[in-house]
Order: structure tokens, then sequence, then C-alpha cells
């Protein structure tokens, strides 16, 4: 086997139904995963109505794990799922999509990794309800 190059290693920030143990986790990321570590970005998470989270960029601490991938186009299979087009506008997108710092549970930072979003008006809109933890989980 040939070794991969750390380039070729896709982060991505989850904190909802793709976390290991979630609905999503082993249909889009079982046996591509090289890594899940338990992590915090900077956030608020809302419960929505629709039985799944989501993360609004700002202050507080949404708890998740960094997965870390050896499949280079796991983007746009995460992308379908959270119905991501990189060459819409924004506005057109369910969830955006950016490279945010990630850091572990101790504050330590952990480099950047992918991540989905909403904005706080498309929660507010949705229905979403602030989850003062930051840690969502579908059981």
């Amino acid at each position: 086997m040939i070794q991969q190059l750390d380039s070729e290693l896709v982060k991505v920030f989850v904190y909802g139904t793709l976390k290991p143990g979630e609905s999503n986790y082993q249909y889009y990321c079982g046996g591509k995963v090289v890594a899940a570590t338990r992590a915090t970005v900077k956030g608020q998470l809302f419960a929505l109505p629709l039985g799944y989270p989501a993360m609004v960029l700002g202050k507080g601490v949404v708890q998740g794990y960094l997965l870390t991938f050896n499949t280079p186009n796991i983007l746009q299979h995460l992308d379908l799922l959270e119905g991501y087009n990189p060459q819409r506008p924004p506005e057109e997108n369910f969830y955006d999509r950016k490279q945010l710092e990630v850091y572990s549970p101790e504050a330590e930072p952990l480099g950047l990794a992918w991540a989905y979003f909403m904005t706080l008006e498309q929660v507010e809109q949705i229905g979403g309800v602030l989850i003062p933890s930051g840690w969502w989980t579908g059981h």
C-alpha cells in the first residue's frame, strides 16, 4: 500500500448526524475515516424541528468530532447531504461550507477543518432552538 500524503487527507468538523454513532455516519463516513477526535468550534448549535441540528458561527462552543478522511472527493458526497453546491450563491444553499479553526475539548488548536453551518436568519426561519451545551444527539 502506498502511504498517502497529508495533503490528500480531508478534515471535516461534524456536530450532527455525521458524528460517530449517529444516523448518517455509517453510510457517508464508514470505512473512509482514518481518525475521529472529539473537538469544538466557536459558534452556537440549534436543534431544528427537521430532526437534526444547525450550527451558526459566533460566540459559544459547538461540540462534535474532527473527522479525517483519506478520500479526497468526500466533500462532494457530504455536499449532497448538506444541500451545498459551491457553484451556487450562498443564499441558494441549505448549508454553507467553509474552513474553520477547530479546537480540542481542552481548547488546544487542532488546525483548520471544513464545517457546514447556517445563518442565524435561516435557523430562525426554520424554528431552531438553541442547545446551550453545544452538544446534539439524535438518540
